[in-house]
């Protein structure tokens, strides 16, 4: 008998990720790598949580457009993804900017990163592409969104979630009719609409969309040649669709992964400091508002090999301890007092210091009495012994560490030396 085929959207599909932006609101922590890039919850990127909703879903074709300051990004996928098996058709491509189309155009817009590569995705012989964003932070099963893409025959399927209204100034939204049809598409409203009856909150897109690979493909064609348009799927490609076809939407809620754990749907786009911080520190509450624990549904990343975490000292006042903290491998806690903190790998704090709240990416040093509140502190800072950092806003910035609205204080080792320097 011939082999039953599998049913699975997913198999037909390419996971097409935009990992190309800077992320600029992020100030110095995407100063050297691409915001997709940026460390998230402990051991892994923000382009893992992308990535890995497409493999968790069933999907094995994947590619990555990556272009400004790549090479964190390009080594951590290299690193991190090379376990997907040529052999079995299960590929992770990179594809850099690489002014393939004429010697002078990079990607100029979203859409544009997706016509390049053309005759890349043509080889891959799919029926399907999902294109996703690769800066957000969320668990969503995609093959859900897939089928109702094709159940409802639409041109576009865009992914999209309810937030307050005026939080939508920097996203896609929708009006869409009672069979959630779009019917009105504006990219980065500066009033955004309303959702109908309900004045507070706007429907926003996440930034995933599905087409069926052959309609995208003539669209984008037609669309490289609009000297008029910006080659961007949320400003050129969407509302020409929702003009003159069929776009549908998509709830989060109707994909999202909850492990029974999480409350609620989970998406955030940490593109802020304050944001990147708060989403951090909330994976330390006791029950969190996304499970990383969730082995149904885990978070693939490069497993660095590593020794354990250690705790060391134990006199009054020189205590190695962590509470409501999540500390990863490699960290040495030397007679510091951690609370409500992250620690990321290979951090080392020393004797008589204390960390509250307080977001270590990795190889962190935070030396002898040093005493930290509410900051996020860049891979490989060296704190000097004895500085206090979180405690007065206006000492910071005489500092020349960056104070956020909301308070929470960014320190590079750039800002570490130039204060030595001033000393």
């Amino acid at each position: 008998m011939k082999p039953k085929a599998n049913p699975r959207l997913s198999n037909r599909a390419l996971a097409f990720v935009l990992a190309g932006g800077r992320g600029s609101r992020l100030k110095e922590l995407t100063d050297d790598r691409a915001k997709p890039a940026v460390y998230f919850g402990g051991k892994t990127r923000i382009v893992d949580f992308a990535l890995s909703n497409a493999l968790n879903s069933g999907m094995r074709k994947m590619a990555i457009a990556t272009q400004y300051k790549a090479h964190s990004l390009i080594r951590h996928c290299q690193r991190g993804w090379n376990f997907l098996r040529a052999e079995r058709n299960e590929f992770l491509d990179i594809l850099p900017a690489s002014q393939r189309v004429t010697e002078e155009k990079w990607y100029v817009g979203t859409a544009d990163a997706v016509t390049q590569n053309i005759d890349i995705i043509d080889s891959y012989d799919v029926e399907y592409i999902v294109v996703l964003a690769g800066d957000h932070v969320y668990k969503m099963d995609y093959e859900v969104m897939l089928q109702q893409h094709v159940d409802t025959g639409a041109d576009v399927t865009v992914g999209c979630l309810t937030v307050p209204r005026m939080e939508a100034t920097a996203l896609g939204v929708m009006h869409v009719d009672d069979q959630m049809r779009i019917t009105d598409f504006l990219e980065k409203p500066s009033d955004p609409p309303a959702i109908p009856g309900d004045p507070d909150h706007a429907l926003g897109s996440m930034g995933i969309y599905i087409f069926d690979w052959k309609f995208l493909r003539q669209l984008l064609i037609e669309d490289a040649e609009a000297s008029d348009s910006s080659h961007d799927f949320g400003h050129d490609i969407i509302p020409h669709i929702v003009r003159n076809g069929k776009a549908m939407a998509h709830r989060f809620q109707d994909s999202c992964i909850m492990s029974g754990l999480e409350t609620e749907p989970y998406w955030r786009d940490v593109g802020t400091v304050d944001a990147f911080w708060q989403a951090n520190i909330d994976l330390t509450q006791f029950t969190p508002p996304l499970d990383l624990y969730d082995n149904e549904w885990p978070i693939w990343t490069y497993a660095e090999s590593v020794p354990p975490a250690k705790f060391i000292h134990n006199e009054d006042g020189r205590r190695g301890s962590a509470v409501s903290s999540m500390v990863s491998g490699n960290c040495i806690i030397s007679g510091s007092e951690i609370s409500e903190s992250l620690l990321f790998t290979g951090v080392r704090t020393h004797s008589y210091s204390s960390l509250h709240r307080v977001v270590a990416l990795p190889n962190v040093c935070v030396r002898r009495k040093a005493e930290l509140r509410n900051c996020v502190l860049d891979r490989g800072v060296e704190i000097p012994e004895g500085l206090a950092i979180g405690l007065d806003p206006e000492t910071d910035r005489a500092n020349g560490f960056r104070v956020t609205d909301k308070g929470v204080v960014l320190v590079t080792q750039k800002m570490i030396d130039a204060l030595a320097a001033r000393r």
